[in-house]
């Protein structure tokens, strides 16, 4: 008996894989026209790749095994370190800045829920080299327009971006102790799926003041005005008003709509070697979890022992955005179902099926006919079935061919 996949994996029919293909081909297109390069690497990485970004406590949710060479291995659970290592190896070769995307298959070892499995499909677009709020722009607009090239329009998909910098100054105007502010990062990571009143009784564990918890328990409201007017004299006023800029940039790229651009304080994103602009997509109507995520990850190269070189990367995974597109009846996969049936009496002989067969294939058309002699009413009958888009019968002769 044949049981099925194992929990959290999934068996592609020919209809999702056509699903799948039809989201790769978007990302694939939409990457190559902002002049982003494709790359890959090996599904199985040492395991202190991940530990040495992410910290020991990454193991638990790693497919990680020792190898039949005594090495310490894990299945890729995300392409930033691979990628970050595959940079660093060339950092003086390549040309500056860098921009590259990839599509590769990752692997969670986690508790299966809604838009989250234990293994998916995702794509990572990261430029190096380049520590201008001009690349911040290029990958939200880069992002937002993936959303477009399925269909999707402001009213479904809404970019939320947020600065790590300006979130930390503006915590630091509410009086924020400093000792508490990656404290205080947590519980705004959750503040959306926390009730208030607990999301409060944390911060004034974390000795925030009190006049200072109703702001920040309503932290999603703030606006780009009040950013710049609380930090008018503070050193990180420059983050603010570069921040600015940012959002004028990602417009222009999308032609000047800015309707698909929120600013969000509460959008964190719980992985420390962040650094400046974060940004999360999510569907208007708060149905799914993030589609996308990213942000500037500066430091990283570095950390992991190669190149300081500044980046800047997200990735969309196939899940989230898959769950999304059928919802809204935008998944719209190319037929999987052939050009041509060619069919024959079952006098004819098979050969002259196959040579028409043959040359309609050279010609750059899929056909299917019937691999054994039969009526023509079964041959109709079963390319019916086949949902083949064109009938075409031989002549009994077999002079001429369809």
């Amino acid at each position: 008996m044949f049981k099925g996949a194992l929990p959290g994996f999934r068996d592609f029919y020919p209809q999702e894989l056509a699903e799948r293909a039809f989201i790769m081909d978007a990302w694939r297109d939409v990457a190559r026209r902002y002049a982003f390069q494709e790359y890959d690497g090996p599904p199985l990485e040492p395991l202190d790749l991940y530990t040495k970004k992410s910290g020991d406590e990454i193991v638990g949710q790693l497919y990680n095994f020792i190898d039949k060479g005594g090495r310490e291995v894990a299945l890729r659970p995300e392409m930033t370190p691979t990628v970050a290592r595959m940079v660093a190896a060339r950092a003086n070769a390549l040309r500056k800045p860098v921009r590259w995307f990839s599509m590769p298959q990752l692997f969670r070892y986690e508790r299966q829920q809604k838009g989250r499995l234990r293994e998916h499909y995702q794509l990572n677009v990261d430029i190096f080299g380049s520590a201008d709020i001009a690349a911040d722009a290029e990958l939200v607009a880069c992002a937002i327009d993936m959303m477009r090239a399925f269909g999707l329009t402001s009213s479904d998909v809404v970019a939320r971006v947020s600065d790590r910098r300006i979130l930390r100054a503006f915590l630091e105007s509410l009086g924020v102790p400093a000792q508490s502010i990656v404290g205080v990062y947590g519980v705004i990571d959750k503040i959306d799926r926390t009730p208030r009143e607990l999301s409060a009784e944390k911060l004034a564990a974390l000795d925030v003041p009190a006049e200072a918890i109703e702001r920040i328990v309503t932290i999603a409201t703030v606006q780009l005005s009040e950013v710049l007017a609380r930090l008018a004299s503070m050193p990180a006023l420059v983050h603010a008003e570069e921040f600015g800029r940012f959002m004028r940039y990602t417009a222009a790229l999308l032609g000047g709509d800015a309707s698909w651009l929120r600013l969000d304080l509460s959008i964190v994103r719980g992985l420390a070697y962040y650094t400046g602009v974060v940004f999360e997509l999510f569907d208007t109507s708060g149905e799914f979890r993030a589609i996308c995520g990213g942000g500037r990850y500066d430091n990283l190269l570095e950390s992991l022992g190669g190149a300081d070189m500044p980046a800047i990367g997200f990735g969309m995974g196939d899940v989230v955005l898959g769950e999304l597109l059928r919802a809204k009846g935008l998944m719209k996969p190319e037929s999987t179902a052939a050009d041509v049936w060619v069919a024959a009496d079952e006098h004819t002989p098979l050969e002259s099926v196959m040579q028409e067969a043959a040359r309609r294939r050279a010609s750059g058309q899929s056909v299917e006919y019937s691999l054994r002699p039969q009526t023509m009413s079964k041959q109709k009958k079963a390319a019916q079935a086949s949902g083949a888009k064109a009938f075409v019968s031989l002549p009994n002769d077999n002079a001429s061919h369809g």
